[in-house]
């Protein structure tokens, strides 16, 4: 059986006894053969002529001097698909040689990372973790401690925890001051090793006490701003409010108003002035009611015009003409007689009775 790695040349062993002699040939053979995969030819020696197969003719030789007893096979450039059971198989006259090989081609683990979880407080725990991404499988992995500045290495703390199932993860328990340090983890399998480190520095606390008073103090003085803040604004508000209510109050100090003479030449003629406007009044009545008995009467739907004034409206108001009153005289006092049955009452052709119509009638 042979290990080797990705990448790297590998050099399988088959010496023989045969040596080609006048009238004696030689033949060289090499099969491989896989699981599930029919056994196939590889490289041979036949009739003087080296052949191979096509899919390995750039990565196959032979070692050695084949015709001398070294018949042994070269791979270059190793892949995973070359693993399996290599058989050579030497002939010459009816005499046989056969050797066999098994291959194992193996990835080298890749470079592990290194992480860690939880905080680094005194009397806490945390996590350190390690993986490769990449490697033949089994991947063994250990955890050391580095001392003297990577010069050497030593155990793990008395309170480390490994877990068995995976030896990639470690715990670091109840952290103290000898806690803080290098750790180193490698991971390795059976054609190589990497590895990773990672640094452990401890944060110290002087008390909880001391952050029982840090949050304490930020939230106070957080409360004290929103505080001071919402004092700034009602204080605000409320000069606001005094200046807008300050014009409507009445003050008990205040003077009252002073009372106005009035003159008697201003009564009278604030008197007269009042029964020429009652005068007025009266004949404006008079003129309504005489115009309003002979206006037309409007439409429906009034067209309104540009001026938004209804059609046939006036664009200016009529010209009235002023009526002087007639002093009425007194009326004679009648002469009343006995009724009669048969003979309406005679009615003064001055009273004036209104008919069913706006016009005025005379009985």
């Amino acid at each position: 059986e042979m290990k080797r790695v990705v990448g790297d040349n590998a050099t399988l062993p088959c010496h023989h006894q045969f040596w080609q002699s006048n009238g004696q040939t030689l033949d060289i053979e090499w099969l491989l053969q896989k699981p599930n995969v029919k056994q196939r030819v590889i490289i041979t020696f036949f009739n003087n002529e080296v052949y191979t197969n096509d899919n390995h003719a750039s990565r196959l030789s032979f070692a050695g001097d084949y015709l001398k007893g070294d018949a042994s096979l070269l791979i270059s450039d190793l892949q995973l698909t070359d693993s399996g059971e290599y058989h050579c198989k030497v002939k010459t006259g009816g005499k046989y040689h056969w050797s066999q090989v098994n291959l194992i081609v193996l990835v080298k683990p890749s470079k592990p990372r290194c992480w860690m979880e939880g905080r680094l407080l005194e009397g806490s725990d945390v996590k350190l973790s390690c993986k490769s991404s990449d490697g033949s499988d089994p991947i063994h992995y250990k955890w050391e401690r580095v001392l003297d500045k990577g010069k050497s290495v030593g155990k793990l703390p008395p309170f480390a925890l490994i877990d068995l199932k995976n030896p990639e993860i470690v715990t670091l328990r109840n952290l103290t001051q000898d806690s803080s340090g290098v750790y180193k983890c490698t991971a390795s399998n059976d054609v190589g090793e990497e590895n990773c480190i990672i640094e452990v520095t401890m944060q110290y606390v002087r008390g909880m006490g001391v952050v029982a008073g840090a949050v304490v103090g930020v939230s106070f003085g957080v409360l004290l701003l929103i505080l001071i803040i919402w004092l700034v604004f009602r204080k605000k508000e409320k000069k606001k409010y005094d200046e807008e209510e300050t014009p409507n109050e009445i003050r008990e100090d205040a003077e009252a108003p002073k009372a106005k003479l009035v003159k008697p030449n201003s009564l009278s003629s604030s008197r007269s002035g009042s029964s020429r406007s009652g005068a007025s009044s009266t004949q404006s009545m008079v003129h309504n009611s005489t115009t309003r008995t002979q206006r037309p009467r409007p439409p429906a739907v009034a067209t309104l015009k540009e001026n938004g004034q209804p059609h046939g409206f006036p664009q200016s108001p009529p010209a009235y003409t002023q009526v002087v009153p007639k002093t009425p005289e007194p009326p004679a006092t009648p002469k009343f007689k006995p009724p009669n049955p048969q003979v309406g009452m005679a009615i003064p052709a001055s009273i004036m009775v209104p008919a069913q119509s706006k016009a005025f009638q005379t009985v």
